[in-house]
């Protein structure tokens, strides 16, 4: 289950709240609708969607700290 469509997707999720916030409304028509065939969509769905918040949150804090540190 790696494919750039996938990648690009998951970095999408990490970086944009209203994507993330639509992938957990609907994972699989998320994944089907960015491009993942129907095996790697059921994956994601199946993924831990806990983990994929705490993930998104602990890089918006990074990229916060970053954007504080450059003033």
């Amino acid at each position: 289950m790696s494919s750039p469509r996938l990648e690009a997707l998951l970095a999408r999720l990490y970086t944009d709240e209203r994507a993330l916030a639509q992938f957990l409304a609907d994972p699989r028509g998320a994944a089907l609708a960015a491009g993942l065939d129907t095996d790697d969509a059921a994956a994601l769905a199946a993924a831990d969607r806990d983990g994929l918040v705490m993930a998104a949150r602990s890089f918006a804090a990074k990229r916060a700290g970053r954007s504080s540190q450059a003033r």
